[in-house]
């Protein structure tokens, strides 16, 4: 098993970082082309905690080689699980998601949390920390070191995708910001009229 974790903080409160998660594969989102389709399968709230859960199923199309695609068989299509929890008293929104295509090969397990940053300056803006972890296995049988160059090269392909995708979030944070700011500004004038 190989592990991925990263942690950095966007300049975004943890309001707009939420309200701008469920935009994250929209056309805003230069780097999420690879994106088909995003069903969501069930969304329900807590009664007792508030908390929305959500299942969503993300389709995707996969750049595989054709060998690999020979190989193992499938498509040029790819299938994710996420189930996400957003908790509005505890302002934590956490996302998990596992890997459908291919899990009998390759086991791809990621956790992302956003929660409001604690360092920030009272009299600064507010800003978020993103915790992504991911755990990537190797099920195919066969030699240990075999198994092993499969989770390095795919713990590089994540990482890289992960870099790809935060920077793609970002600008869905930024187009957020001034769409939403226009409208604030275009609601005030009206009610000033």
């Amino acid at each position: 098993m190989k592990v991925y974790s990263y942690n950095c903080t966007f300049d975004y409160s943890w309001e707009e970082v939420s309200t701008a998660n469920w935009r994250k594969y929209c056309p805003w989102n230069k780097s999420s082309s690879h994106v088909v389709a995003v069903d969501t399968l069930s969304r329900i709230v807590d009664p007792s905690t508030g908390i929305l859960r959500t299942e969503r199923l993300i389709t995707c199309t996969q750049t595989a080689p054709a060998w690999v695609l020979a190989l193992l068989g499938g498509s040029n299509t790819s299938h994710v699980y996420e189930t996400s929890y957003v908790s509005p008293t505890a302002k934590s929104v956490t996302m998990c998601s596992m890997n459908l295509t291919w899990n009998n090969v390759l086991s791809v397990r990621e956790t992302v949390v956003y929660k409001p940053d604690t360092t920030s300056s009272k009299s600064g803006p507010e800003r978020t920390q993103l915790n992504q972890y991911a755990e990537i296995t190797a099920l195919c049988g066969g030699i240990k070191k075999v198994k092993s160059k499969i989770e390095e090269a795919s713990i590089e392909r994540f990482e890289q995708n992960a870099q790809r995708g935060r920077e793609g979030f970002e600008a869905v944070l930024e187009m957020s910001r001034r769409v939403f700011g226009e409208e604030r500004e275009q609601q005030n004038k009206s009610q000033l009229t």
